[in-house]
């Protein structure tokens, strides 16, 4: 195996990475680093979060800079905030033996004074989100018109958060001639189209196939009826009681609802959603970095970019409505050469879309029985008694004190001490597991009726919805709002939501355009949801939803088709309407 001295790279750099403990490099990091110090191409590199990307095209950046010149040299675009400041802080160490290296980093909800300023002071990288470096090029504050190298870190999520407008902007202010390093888990059609728009003559260079999921995480997954989803939430928690985990809910209403719960029930849990204000995000972001929290409750739009090692678990509460997502949201755990286990908690009519999801990754999914009052005890009670023989005894400060204890227990034996001490403990898992029922739903065998199918779903498994349920009928809608109103896939499953009856509606297929969008709703909602949104709006924008009648043709708004109506009247009329 290939060393990091046989990459090339300078001492000063090698020095460094010794210091953090780096050895060897991992398989995307092996496949880059000498690529992109003996050639100038563009590049697309096809990998996992938590492979190592930001080494794979830091080091040979920070090779190749010169750090007697102020200007910014490169340019490196990532998806959040998180990741941004995990970029910048992966450099600074990077660079640590690198005299008058500086990189900065420049992101939307802190403030763009100081921003400006270091700006203004120079450096040689700057690592930002979309929307601020898009800001400060606008302001003539960034000046991006001499770079030599442009990277899109996670290029797929700046896409899924509706960042096209601003890439194509950010990149029309690059020089024509410039190396361009796209980095991407998965491999969408908007990412192709990407790359032929403004890489030229890219190689690829890929860790696994394309949209494939890591290969040290084992995926597990529980059916249980609805009703019991947040019950085999606890029960997974306390089965594993060391898990450290992301919880992924779909929307942010089912955040709140689900961590607050885990919060009463006595599990160190907290929130991460859109309506956080980014004071608020930061610290419950520190607590969960610090292991302060065992659960982090949160969206897939809230969660992106983050950056969290030692993860044990992902559990998906609920499944992502785009299959790719699923890979992210599995890929948050088993980095760095560790294991990890993805877990998700389904109900019957969701066993369909996880067979995509299956396929899409090309990861087998093994089901489990979710476990019983018994099981855990036993699983409990084992914990505790390792916890306690590890247990380091202060003598001097427990002696005083030993007279008095042993005149307590006086009478009892040991093993009648020991067994008190235990129960004061574990007694609350025996009380709430006592006649504990069974949650498993115990159906049909499934993996058997899946592979019936030639490892297919069932024959909607092409759709963006529900796809265990092949008697349910979807409505095809229409929505007057799509990315320029901030609208994304995220956010319209939350608008859905808060205007539906009935919780969990079954949405199909998600489709947003730049003015306007299209979604699939189970059809015996349809009428309420449309009366409801249609008196609603977003961020002062008025909606308007309807259904579509037509086939995939339909792809103009709303408004236009009532112009065009009015155009079809009687003349005499028109005018009449004109006065």
């Amino acid at each position: 195996m290939m060393t990091f001295e046989q990459t090339g790279i300078k001492p000063e750099l090698l020095s460094a990475i010794s210091e953090m403990g780096f050895e060897q490099p991992t398989p995307i990091q092996e496949k880059t680093i000498p690529h992109l110090l003996n050639n100038k191409n563009d590049l697309i590199a096809l990998a996992q979060t938590g492979t190592g990307k930001t080494a794979a095209f830091g080091l040979p950046i920070l090779h190749n800079c010169d750090v007697n010149k102020k200007d910014i040299q490169s340019l490196i675009l990532c998806p959040t905030r998180e990741l941004c400041l995990q970029i910048s802080r992966d450099l600074d160490a990077f660079s640590k033996n690198l005299k008058g290296f500086k990189n900065i980093a420049v992101y939307g909800g802190a403030d763009i004074g100081k921003q400006i300023r270091e700006l203004r002071s120079g450096g040689q990288v700057v690592v930002g989100t979309p929307g601020r470096v898009h800001d400060l090029i606008r302001r003539k504050v960034l000046n991006v018109s001499q770079i030599r190298w442009m990277v899109l870190d996670e290029a797929d999520e700046m896409l899924n958060m509706g960042f096209k407008e601003e890439l194509d902007a950010i990149l029309a202010e690059t020089p024509a001639i410039k190396q361009t390093l796209l980095f991407s888990a998965t491999m969408p059609r908007e990412i192709a189209n990407l790359t032929k728009k403004y890489l030229h003559s890219p190689e690829e260079i890929s860790v696994g196939r394309k949209n494939e999921g890591a290969a040290n995480v084992e995926h597990h997954y529980y059916v249980v009826q609805a009703k019991d989803k947040y019950a085999t939430l606890k029960r997974v928690a306390d089965n594993y009681p060391n898990c450290y985990a992301i919880v992924f809910c779909r929307t942010r209403m089912e955040t709140r609802d689900v961590a607050e719960k885990l919060m009463e029930d006595g599990y160190n849990a907290d929130a991460l959603h859109g309506d956080l204000s980014q004071a608020q995000r930061d610290y419950v972001m520190n607590r969960f970095r610090t292991g302060q929290l065992q659960m982090l409750v949160a969206t897939d739009v809230a969660a992106r970019g983050l950056d969290v090692n030692n993860l044990s678990h992902v559990i998906n509460y609920s499944l992502p409505d785009d299959p790719e997502a699923y890979i992210h949201r599995s890929g948050r755990t088993g980095r760095a050469g560790k294991s990890g286990i993805s877990v998700s908690i389904l109900h019957m009519r969701e066993t369909g879309k996880l067979r995509h999801i299956e396929k899409l990754s090309n990861k087998r999914f093994e089901r489990k029985d979710v476990p019983g009052g018994e099981e855990i005890c036993e699983v409990q009670l084992m914990h505790l008694v390792e916890k306690v023989a590890q247990v380091e005894v202060n003598d001097s400060k427990i002696d005083p004190y030993m007279p008095a204890i042993m005149e307590k227990f006086a009478g009892l034996s040991s093993e009648e001490i020991l067994k008190r001490f235990v129960s004061a403990e574990f007694n609350r898992f025996l009380a709430y597991y006592k006649n504990a029922p069974d949650l498993n739903v115990r159906g049909g065998n499934e993996r058997k009726t899946f592979e019936k199918r030639g490892g297919r779903g069932n024959d909607r498994g092409d759709r963006g919805g529900d796809y265990g349920n092949e008697n349910m009928s979807f409505s095809r809608l229409f929505i007057n709002a799509g990315k320029k109103q901030n609208l994304n896939a995220s956010r319209l499953l939350g608008l859905i939501n808060e205007h539906s009856k009935r919780k969990n509606v079954e949405i199909g297929k998600i489709d947003i355009q730049r003015k306007f969008s299209f979604f699939e709703i189970d059809s015996r909602f349809e009428k309420d949801l449309i009366q409801s949104m249609n008196s609603s709006s977003l961020d002062g924008h008025a909606l308007e939803v309807d259904r579509v009648t037509g086939e995939e043709r339909v792809s103009v708004p709303k408004i236009k088709k009532k112009k065009k109506a009015a155009m079809d009247q009687p003349r005499a009329k028109r005018k009449r309407t004109k006065k």
